[in-house]
């Protein structure tokens, strides 16, 4: 059988490959790293229509959750402070006065004011949430967006399966599974993607006369010393030419838009990054995070959430006004989250510090249950007493909703297992 001509896209040739090797060898493999047979067997069912693309909206430094999505209009004022709390379009539910425009969407989205871990110092909390896993000086894990892209591919090939928007390079990435799965950062997402086109000068034919000659002398390191990094690198390279001639690529440019529309998303970074998260889900990106920073409020707590909380409510309000108009948020998971919340009881700066014992996250889209509170912390805020989720809880109902298999083991080069839910349990409650 000639696998090039009865299988010929590359996504087609790797399922058939991946399904042999799990019924004769028990194992999968999927681009160098081994999948095992599976790990314990917890009976947790395929979703039938899983999320197809996820926008990851991430707050960091740790946003406040009795400021924004678990008010407490009834505890004493050294909690609260002077802010009150307002109806929403979902019955019985309420936020933060510093949110009016995702009020009107909270019928859409379900809310998790139960989250909670025993990690609170920034760089490892914010690792956590994104990969799942503490963070270990001898191995690097990857992001969530990496792990749907491991699993499903790339829906639109000429694309990046995976981009973050102003999250900076030092933030998780693919991890162990190398370059392939490796996000594409943006910086300014007004900017649109930098150094796409080749230098001014030379023409078209002149760069692909130097791409042959590069492409030769590449062959003879690769014969030599069959190197994977460099075989991934190379591989890469290609991409970055084939996007460069793709007619994809004016996705990056979002100037493309009206600029009412720009305005409505608001004229700050996180507001464009979102309205570029939203064309690139449109064009097929698998995942794309989006960063807000900000939240780290040891002082004046009230009027640094009220700043950064009027940017989120704009921004977010405008993402899922589009996404449910166009019909895309029944396939887009939309999920906003942070690193851990912050303290109860205002500090004598008038802020509040970190506290990774009871926070607040959200979920819209993919299937997820619209107008909805999972769990509860008690009347100050301090720790969940009910229906309590832990972060690899919340990242297992994650990959539950993109249909992902929770307990398959992927093994890295140093035969170490791992699985994209970490042993926590998918919060099933939050689907319809």
């Amino acid at each position: 059988m000639n696998l090039s001509q009865e299988l010929p896209h590359p996504s087609d040739r790797r399922s058939f490959m991946a399904s042999a090797a799990k019924a004769f060898l028990g194992v999968n493999v999927l681009s160098n790293v081994l999948v095992g047979a599976g790990g314990e067997d917890r009976k947790i069912p395929f979703r039938k229509k899983p999320a197809k693309k996820v926008i990851y909206l991430y707050m960091a430094g740790g946003m406040s959750h009795l400021d924004t999505f678990d008010p407490k209009p009834e505890a004493p004022s050294e909690i609260k402070g002077n802010l009150s709390s307002i109806r929403t379009s979902a019955d019985g539910v309420r936020v933060s006065e510093y949110l009016p425009n995702i009020a009107k969407h909270m019928d859409k989205v379900a809310v998790v004011n139960s989250l909670h871990s025993k990690t609170g110092a920034h760089e490892q909390a914010r690792y956590l949430m994104k990969t799942n896993y503490s963070k270990r000086g001898t191995i690097k894990h990857p992001h969530m967006g990496a792990w749907l892209l491991k699993y499903e591919d790339r829906i639109n090939q000429q694309l990046p399966g995976f981009v973050s928007i102003a999250s900076g390079s030092k933030e998780a990435g693919a991890g162990f599974f190398g370059v392939n799965c490796q996000p594409l950062i943006i910086g300014k997402p007004e900017a649109g993607l930098q150094n796409s086109k080749h230098f001014t000068g030379i023409s078209d034919t002149e760069f692909m006369r130097r791409r042959k000659l590069s492409e030769r002398i590449d062959q003879k390191f690769h014969a030599k010393y069959k190197d994977k990094n460099a075989n991934a690198y190379t591989a890469i390279y290609e991409e970055a030419v084939t996007l460069m001639k793709s007619s994809d690529l004016k996705v990056f440019d979002i100037s493309q838009e009206n600029q009412p529309l720009r305005e409505r998303y608001g004229e700050h970074a996180f507001g464009q990054g979102c309205l570029l998260a939203r064309r690139l889900s449109e064009s097929g990106v698998r995942s794309v995070e989006v960063q807000l920073g900000g939240w780290d409020t040891h002082q004046d707590n009230f009027q640094r959430v009220q700043s950064n909380a009027a940017i989120l409510d704009q921004a977010l309000s405008a993402l899922l006004d589009d996404l449910h108009a166009s019909g895309m948020l029944e396939e887009t998971l939309v999920v906003l989250t942070t690193e851990f919340g912050r303290t109860p009881k205002i500090n004598q700066n008038a802020g509040r510090d970190h506290y990774p014992k009871a926070f607040s996250a959200l979920l819209a889209g993919g299937g997820v249950k619209g107008g909805y509170v999972h769990g509860k912390t008690d009347n100050k805020g301090t720790e969940p007493v009910d229906d309590p989720v832990t972060i690899a809880d919340f990242n297992a109902t994650i990959a539950y909703g993109c249909g992902l298999p929770l307990d398959q083991r992927l093994f890295t080069k140093n035969a170490r297992p791992f699985t994209v839910a970490n042993h926590g349990d998918p919060v099933m409650q939050l689907f319809s």
